[in-house]
């Protein structure tokens, strides 16, 4: 390593992302993963597509239940 390093010329932030746009990875249990995967891949649709769907409608089955 330098001594120094010169940062005169850095970008400050250059590779900063807003929390809210950061993807974050969900890792599914292998059984599950396959059961799912084999549901997307008999609608030609993509995993998260499939996934993101349930979870709006367990989305919509709790807000019920809270009433």
């Amino acid at each position: 390593m330098r001594k120094e390093y010169d940062f005169s010329k850095a970008e400050q932030g250059k590779f900063y992302r807003p929390i809210e746009k950061l993807e974050i990875p969900i890792y599914l249990d292998k059984k599950v993963k396959e059961f799912f995967m084999k549901k997307a891949l008999g609608k030609n649709v993509k995993l998260d597509k499939v996934i993101n769907n349930i979870l709006r409608k367990e989305m919509e089955i709790l807000k019920e239940i809270e009433k």
